[in-house]
């Protein structure tokens, strides 16, 4: 991006921030209660102060204001500043000359200005500051005709010209009329710039809704305004301000704890409107964004932020937030209260913080754990990350019950951070039985099983976990305040923690039964069948010292093919389906020499995968192959690179089954 483009996404969240905290004063401020405090002090007579209702209906235009001003187009909104700039420029410099008029009334003082140094000085100070005021000025309306902002410079020469001083005073007042018709005249000249401005809007607005409909419309909007960005800067913004008027109003040092109380206290109070509220919403979703990218940059370096999309991560926590909080009436509570309930709130998110880590962090160590990577930097990194995901919501877990009551949203909490360490316990086992397997140089028996068998234990402790989070949500909603929020959540924590987690687990377990039962009911070959054989096993491509054989006649390890029938139901080589009620279990085995190559299927469909039952990650090759009668035979095929350093062919081959030379090219 270059520096113009930055400069532009600068300005067009920068100067957009005005708005929103003008909405934020606006929403804060009770007309009411100000007319009631009015009436009890001495502006009561004032006549500015006798219209309720004028300053309602002002109440209301600055609302008005502060939303087109959001929307304003940003060359629009900049020549709007710049205009606004202008002016505070012209007020600048006519409190200049009301401040040296002042002066010289004070001195006294008549003669020409040369003869009294201190005069001298006055005036050339004023001259020096009224000289940058126009030129500035002009700069910035970016014309030639410096003589425009140059009214408060009269009373400078008619004092060069000895003018007496109660004539200066009057010619001040002159100057200061003569810029306010100014910038009447100018307001006058571009009255329907407004109008014609929301004209041309609504022409677009409308054409773009008659052709591409209101959600296009909505996410235009949401891109240009960047809405993200800009709330989470009038948060920050907000809440700097907040810090900065604690410190400047104490002159003691604050203790740690009341370092802690202030940091909630202050969140607590840039809170308590829905404006304030969405940007703390925006800015918890970019600091979760903002520690996950650290988290993956940690394990990977770099290549974590190559092909790498991470748009959707963060907003999962800032969307919590924001559910708890319209949930528990955030922003209605007092301040003590409301830094109370942000504290819980924060742990919540802090509980799925540390979840979205471990959805980085699983994969990335397993597949380190899987492959022949023998850097000690790369290892360290991710036992570190995954003993701090065990410990850390561990010892959350255990302050929380330190220090808080339970209830259903502290108990959603525990079970969160017990999930978590649960899950990266059964990461790290998972990962030292491939690390002992790279030590024995060979693969280990019944891996896969065991995998499984891991898997399976902390996922029922997890669906344990989740039910009795559900017992307990229902039992409190029965017993106690039952709230149509409250009730929502424990339905959704039912059907996706409780319901969906036995499903997956039942049909799991039914898919490895039945794939076991299909494997029984193969024969096995006898030591005869196999030297007549002499040849691997298609699928892992080690050699094979006992094998079962399929109704199609081919060989395969008995743990290769049943992790194939985890995957499909088909020969990995033929692909005619293996039913276990073709052959009973103690058919005879077919004889060697009546095994033949089988010729390549006339129709291929697109191979199936099992990530989680295989562990394994994809590559393109190109495969050579020579065959038993010389011929070479050349293609393209995706292999699985399995936990034990074999390859598992996952694409249907057109070539002959009988090889003497496997050599895979990887691109």
């Amino acid at each position: 991006m270059a520096l113009k483009d930055k400069l532009e996404a600068v300005l067009n969240v920068g100067l957009r921030v005005p708005s929103i905290m003008l909405l934020e004063i606006l929403y804060r401020w009770d007309v009411s209660s100000f007319f009631q405090k009015i009436q009890r002090s001495s502006l009561n007579n004032n006549p500015l102060f006798q219209y309720k209702y004028l300053a309602l209906y002002l109440h209301y235009v600055g609302y008005i204001l502060s939303l087109v001003l959001l929307t304003l187009p940003r060359q629009h909104l900049v020549k709007l500043y710049l205009y606004v700039l202008t002016a505070l420029l012209l007020f600048a410099g006519h409190q200049v000359s009301r401040d040296y008029v002042r002066s010289e009334l004070d001195s006294g003082y008549e003669e020409p200005l040369y003869l009294e140094p201190l005069s001298m000085n006055r005036f050339s100070t004023a001259l020096i500051a009224q000289l940058v005021v126009c030129t500035l000025c002009s700069c910035v309306m970016q014309t030639k005709r410096i003589w425009l902002f140059s009214a408060h410079l009269l009373p400078l020469v008619a004092r060069l010209c000895l003018v007496p001083l109660e004539t200066i005073v009057f010619i001040n007042r002159f100057a200061m009329i003569f810029t306010g018709l100014e910038v009447i005249y100018f307001l006058a000249s571009n009255l329907l710039v407004p109008y014609n401005l929301a004209k041309t809007a609504y022409r677009e607005l409308v054409q773009v809704v008659e052709v591409y409909g209101l959600l296009a419309l909505g996410m235009s909007l949401w891109n240009q305004l960047v809405l993200p960005v800009l709330f989470m800067c009038f948060w920050l913004v907000l809440f700097a301000l907040q810090i900065y008027s604690y410190f400047s109003s104490r002159d003691q040092p604050t203790s740690r704890e009341r370092l802690l109380f202030l940091f909630l206290t202050s969140i607590a109070e840039c809170c308590s409107t829905p404006y304030s509220l969405l940007g703390l919403v925006f800015t918890v979703s970019f600091v979760a964004l903002g520690v996950l990218t650290l988290c993956k940059f940690y394990l990977q370096g770099y290549r974590a932020f190559m092909n790498d999309n991470t748009m959707h991560r963060g907003m999962t926590e800032g969307i919590t937030l924001l559910i708890l909080a319209v949930q528990t009436g955030l922003i209605e509570l007092q301040v003590i209260h409301r830094a109370f309930l942000l504290s819980i709130i924060l742990f919540i998110v802090v509980a799925s913080i540390l979840q979205s880590m471990l959805e980085i962090a699983d994969p990335i160590v397993l597949a380190l754990g899987a492959s022949r990577d023998k850097s000690l930097w790369k290892h360290f990194r991710a036992v570190t990350l995954c003993l701090f995901l065990l410990i850390f919501p561990a010892y959350m877990a255990y302050m929380i019950c330190q220090f808080f009551l339970m209830d259903f949203w502290l108990l959603i909490i525990i079970s969160s951070s017990i999930l978590t360490s649960l899950q990266v316990l059964g990461t790290l086992l998972i990962y030292i039985l491939f690390m002992v397997e790279e030590v024995r140089k060979e693969p280990v028996q019944n891996m896969d099983d065991v995998i499984y068998y891991v898997n399976g234990t902390y996922r029922l402790l997890e669906f344990l976990v989740a039910l009795v989070v559900v017992a307990y949500g229902v039992s409190e909603t029965v017993f106690g305040e039952w709230t149509v929020m409250g009730s929502t959540i424990i339905f959704i924590h039912s059907y996706y923690n409780v319901w969906l987690r036995a499903q997956l687990g039942w049909q799991s377990f039914l898919l490895r039964r039945e794939a076991v039962n299909k494997i029984k009911s193969l024969p096995t070959a006898s030591d005869l069948q196999l030297k007549k054989y002499n040849d691997i096993c298609a699928i892992c491509y080690q050699d094979m010292k006992s094998a079962v054989i399929t109704p199609c006649s081919h060989f395969f390890h008995a743990g290769c093919l049943k992790k194939w029938l985890y995957v499909q139901e088909t020969c990995p080589l033929c692909h005619k389906q293996l039913k276990s009620q073709s052959q009973p279990a103690n058919a005879t085995a077919v004889p060697a020499q009546d095994i033949l190559p089988p010729e390549p299927p006339q129709t291929i469909s697109p191979p199936l995968m099992a990530a989680d039952l295989c562990l394994c990650s994809m590559r393109q090759v190109d495969v050579r192959v020579h065959a038993l009668d010389g011929t070479l035979v050349q293609g393209s095929a995706t292999l699985c690179l399995r936990p034990s350093r074999t390859v598992m062919l996952l694409v249907y081959p057109t070539w002959k089954t009988r090889c003497v030379e496997f050599s895979p090219l990887l691109k």
